[in-house]
C-alpha cells in the first residue's frame, strides 16, 4: 500500500492544542491525526456499514507509548 502525503490548513491555536494532546498520548502530531482519522472511519462504518476495498487505516497508525 502506498503512503500518500496530505497538506492541511490549520489555525495555530488548534495545532498547538493537537500537539499537546499528541504529546500527552506519546505520539507525534502526524501519528495522532492518523489515530483520529482511524477512529472516525470506524465510527462511520459502525453507522453506515463497511467501506469496501483494500483500505486498512490501522496499518498507518503507531500505538500509543503511554506508560
Amino acid at each position: 500500500m502506498a503512503i500518500k502525503s496530505v497538506s492541511i490548513r490549520i489555525e495555530e491555536e488548534m495545532l498547538e492544542k493537537i500537539g499537546y494532546v499528541a504529546d500527552y498520548e506519546g505520539r507525534s502530531v502526524n501519528s495522532h491525526i492518523l489515530v483520529l482519522i482511524r477512529e472516525n472511519i470506524k465510527a462511520f462504518e459502525s453507522t453506515h456499514g463497511k467501506i469496501e476495498g483494500q483500505i486498512q487505516p490501522e496499518i498507518n497508525v503507531k500505538p500509543a507509548r503511554k506508560s
